[in-house]
């Protein structure tokens, strides 16, 4: 917390210096909050962001102990109530995280960022994360629920920003840290970082490499991750930094599971034949000019150069032998450039201080995706030998946006603001290429082979709208609530046929809501709490549904489902042990805490005869998280606990996953973990048993990669960590 204090100093003079009004104005101080909880609420303003009246969770990393070469979301995320998380494997390469009623796959429904910029492939028409930074390079992570989009974007989900450890954090010339971690199935992580600050320059550089062999057999893996930021203050007002980062990790995927074969062993594989390669690369070049101590302005432009393969035997039928033969190969390759500028100013009126915050965003973004089988062996091999011949589907995508948003912190005395705001919209989706109709008889011969063609434009605009309200009647206690219009532009995927088999309603259009919040945080001696009610109305939500076309041919259609209600309560209350025993050492710390989100979500409108009435999918009714932390002098103990009731994979409500697994009923798991660590003088060691009690789960069917079908968690695994700070 940074605020800023003006001094009026009258000196202690004779009475004839006093008659002469000598008053002297002395500078404006910096007084930072050195608060080192691993968790809390975000301040009401928080560096370029606005977040009075608004639902926000602050994770402090660098104060967590838990699993982090690995990633483990199920622990960094532990407090952040309602979160419904994804684990697709134990590497930690790729991060799925929901709630609400919405789909955690990779992550889409979130506006995810990294230092305030896009790491998505396209926020808009693609806007799913295949990158994610390394928890050991975390220095916190900021979330804030529905109505963040006002500021960073329209997804329904929020906001959820990496902040990477800042190069002048250090004050040193240069700090090395290095972390080695081995662990269960052939696992190896190596961190190694430099940063410092000499003069204007600060810096700070890190090299991750980690392998394994996965809980499954064919689950192998190898990532690679490199970072580089610099920042150099030109002046004492202007401030230039420049931010790189490559990710490159190529994985095999074991395959989905039917119901059947999950009973019968949740750790067999029969793919052996199935990969995915991921290659992204990110910049960032951002100026900060801060134009006085109440007003700053900041623009960066970032770009984005990456490529995502999959290849693979995918038949609907998990349980289905792979012989050998053709494999579908799936290639994405993005390219976008974004220029985001801000601009903050403190003034004065009636005696209260309030902030203004206005942007501006321009984006462009070009997606090409194929499709095609070839028959190039068993390994990964990601090239089209005959393009003309191998390519199913082939088309490009552009997008373009600008927006523009403000908002403003009202305050009405010390104790209550109102914080209003808008965003304004423009966005052309487009899609244009062609997909293969190519039919055989049963003995595999060619009897249709033509090319279909596509192209759709969609241009559009927009206003969105919110509020904020904040009330504190203590110091001990803050009342918040806010409504803000939320908005998911149509993607890419929902306006390209893939096959003949498959259509586009013509009239689909982006899916629309609005959400709110109503709740209370604070905390006295030794309790805290955040405790609030929540409701999302989800309009226009796009599915797939089986459709009777006017020549009485059922295919697969991909349209705008109906609406669903999701609403309920989350909850978080910890207890400091020791300070409820009026303990005043520092030797013994001890924390207890409870994450506890109620959610009910039912479609209340739809388009298909067996979706009113029934349940959103991926939304558990309860969703718990519960866990112990405590500290003797130099060593560190963390216990978590999660448990989530059933769920549903479908917006049917289907209980049997059949011969594909794609559709049925996720039952209810409970996962166990320990972590342990000590420090002592500059060097670390740390260990952590996921998954204590070999609990068998899954979290997820998947409808294409990794699957199709069952996606099993992974069981008991060990990890040790030795760390070194110089």
């Amino acid at each position: 917390m940074v605020c800023r204090v003006g001094w009026l100093m009258v000196l202690m003079v004779p009475m004839s210096a006093i008659a002469q009004d000598t008053v002297r104005q002395l500078k404006s101080v910096e007084i930072r909050d050195k608060r080192n909880d691993d968790f809390r609420s975000m301040n009401q303003v928080e560096g370029m962001k606005l977040t009075a009246g608004k639902k926000t969770e602050l994770i402090n990393v660098e104060q967590l102990t838990v699993n982090k070469s690995t990633n483990n979301a199920r622990q960094v995320f532990a407090k952040v109530a309602g979160l419904n998380i994804f684990e697709n494997d134990g590497s930690g390469l790729q991060l799925s995280v929901g709630g609400r009623g919405l789909d955690p796959n990779r992550t889409a429904n979130f506006n995810v960022r990294q230092n305030g910029y896009d790491i998505s492939a396209d926020a808009l028409g693609y806007p799913e994360s295949y990158y994610t930074p390394p928890t050991e390079a975390l220095k916190r992570i900021e979330v804030i629920k529905g109505a963040s989009g006002l500021q960073y974007g329209t997804q329904f989900g929020g906001l959820l920003n990496f902040e990477m450890k800042q190069p002048d954090d250090w004050k040193e010339p240069v700090k090395v840290e290095s972390r080695q971690t081995g662990g269960s199935w052939g696992y190896f992580g190596s961190y190694n970082s430099i940063g410092g600050t000499k003069g204007r320059l600060s810096y700070f550089s890190y090299v991750q490499y980690k392998r394994g062999n996965g809980w499954r057999p064919n689950s192998g893996f190898e990532a690679i991750n490199a970072y580089a930021d610099v920042h150099y203050r030109l002046t004492a007002k202007h401030t230039l930094g420049l931010e790189l980062t490559h990710m490159n990790y190529l994985s095999q995927q074991p395959g989905g599971l039917t119901d059947a074969m999950f009973l019968q062993d949740p750790r067999q594989s029969n793919r052996t034949r199935n990969w995915f390669a991921v290659n992204w690369n990110l910049a960032d070049l951002e100026w900060d000019f801060k134009i006085s101590d109440r007003t700053r302005w900041q623009t960066r432009i970032n770009g984005l150069y990456a490529s995502r393969d999959a290849i693979g035997y995918r038949p609907n039928r998990p349980s289905q032998v792979d012989n050998g033969g053709a494999r579908d190969l799936m290639k994405g390759l993005f390219r976008n450039v974004t220029m985001e500028s801000r601009f903050m100013h403190r003034y004065t009126f009636r005696q209260q201080q309030n902030t203004l915050l206005v942007g501006t965003r321009t984006y462009y973004g070009r997606t090409i995706a194929r499709q095609g089988f070839v028959d190039n062996g068993s390994g990964p091999d990601f090239n089209y030998p005959n393009e003309e011949a191998d390519l199913m589907s082939d088309y490009e995508n552009p997008n373009l946006n600008y927006a523009a948003f403000a908002e403003n912190i009202f305050r009405f005395g010390p104790q209550f603001s109102i914080t209003p705001g808008f965003r304004a919209e423009y966005i052309h989706t487009g899609t244009s290429g062609y997909f293969r109709d190519r039919q055989t008889d049963l003995a595999g011969n060619v009897i249709v082979d033509n090319l279909q063609y596509d192209d759709k434009q969609l241009p559009r605009t927009f206003l969105l709208g919110g509020v904020g309200l904040a009330y504190k009647p203590s110091d001990n206690v803050e009342l918040y609530g806010n409504m803000s219009q939320n908005y998911r532009s149509v993607t890419f995927s929902d306006i390209r046929t893939l096959n003949p088999s498959f259509e586009i309603d013509p009239n689909i259009k982006d899916e629309r809501g609005w959400s709110a919040d109503l709740g209370s945080r604070g905390g006295k001696g030794a309790f805290r709490y955040d405790a609030n009610l929540f409701f999302l109305f989800y309009g226009n939500r796009i599915g797939e549904y089986f459709y009777k076309t006017p020549n009485y041919m059922v295919i697969r259609r991909r349209g705008n489902l109906g609406e669903a209600n999701v609403y309920g309560l989350e909850s978080y209350l910890e207890l400091n042990a020791m300070k409820l025993v009026k303990y005043t050492g520092d030797k013994w710390k001890l924390n207890i805490y409870s994450n506890f989100a109620l959610t009910e979500a039912t479609y209340t409108k739809s388009a298909m005869p067996d979706v009113v009435g029934k349940r959103v999918e991926y939304v558990p009714l309860v969703n718990w998280r519960s866990g112990i932390q405590t500290h003797y002098r130099n060593v560190r103990l963390t216990l978590q606990y999660s448990m989530l009731t059933g769920q549903y994979a479908d917006a049917t409500n289907a209980t049997d996953g059949g011969f594909s697994a794609v559709n049925g009923l996720i039952p209810a798991y409970n996962i166990a973990d320990v972590s342990a660590g000590y420090t002592w003088k500059r060097y670390t060691i740390e260990a952590t048993v996921n998954n204590v009690l070999n609990a068998a789960y899954f979290t997820r069917r998947a409808t294409a990669y990794p699957g199709p079908g069952i996606i099993p968690g992974d069981g008991r695994a060990f990890f040790v960590t030795l760390g070194v700070k110089i």
